[in-house]
């Protein structure tokens, strides 16, 4: 059976949605910047086990969830450091109690800028289509096969460093191979805060198109082009959904 075979649910589901979910899912195995295809899938199957780790549960139910230790529960014999799964959990189960301070402590246990800008590209995909699943009351989408290949190891151009918590590509200064992240236009700081990982951006970019609005569309009151809902009654569910998601947006 094909990935993302939606043919037997009842719901009507649009073609370009399982497109883009198989497209996420190939890019999802493979090598990125900072992190192996292996490594990635990994960070994806963290993302999975997060909602129903014991330690997460105790963290969350805590004043402070950096006064609980523990072990999360994980994937036997991970590839992954305990600093990655650490953050993948963290992001998943309690994103609104993170800090500055947090993530500049990360780079001391082997989670560089680049590879906590990647994790967290991975857990927006893997969040975006598993709720989609979720939602419809559809089993999720088995993780798909890594592949083989090293992470490049490439910083794009033009970053600053004064906005975010990590580097990311100033406003204006997104050109050559970095050119198609913004389309050319002003954006939000939540997607450019992606772009030390121009790969991030771009697998958001994919995303927001089929299960929002396209980017350079954000901007337009009245777009709602293809879609069942018009776009007052789109932005009222997406700011329902971001206060329960306590966003930090």
């Amino acid at each position: 059976m094909d990935d993302f075979a939606f043919e037997t649910t009842s719901w009507q589901i649009r073609d370009d949605l399982p497109q883009a979910y198989r497209a996420a899912w190939q890019a999802l195995a493979r090598p990125g910047a900072w992190w192996t295809g292996a490594q990635r899938v990994a960070l994806a199957e963290e993302v999975r086990r997060a909602a129903d780790c014991a330690l997460c549960a105790e963290r969350r139910r805590a004043l402070s969830p950096f006064s609980v230790d523990g072990e999360h529960d994980h994937a036997e014999a991970s590839e992954l450091a305990e600093a990655a799964i650490d953050a993948v959990h963290r992001l998943v189960t309690d994103a609104s109690r993170l800090s500055r301070t947090w993530v500049e402590k990360l780079a001391a246990q082997g989670v560089s800028d680049g590879h906590y800008v990647e994790l967290l590209g991975v857990v927006v995909v893997v969040i975006s289509i598993d709720s989609f699943h979720r939602g419809l009351g559809l089993a999720l989408e088995a993780l798909p096969r890594p592949e083989e290949g090293e992470p490049t190891g490439r910083r794009p151009g033009g970053l600053e460093h004064e906005t975010a918590w990590v580097p990311m590509i100033g406003a204006g200064q997104a050109r050559g191979e970095e050119a198609d992240l913004f389309g050319g236009r002003q954006t939000g700081n939540v997607i450019r805060a992606l772009s030390l990982v121009p790969d991030a951006v771009r697998a958001l970019n994919d995303l927001s198109a089929v299960q929002y609005v396209p980017n350079w569309a954000v901007g337009d009151p009245l777009y709602s082009e293809g879609r069942a809902l018009d776009r007052a009654q789109i932005e009222l569910v997406a700011g329902r959904v971001s206060a329960l998601n306590e966003c930090f947006y």
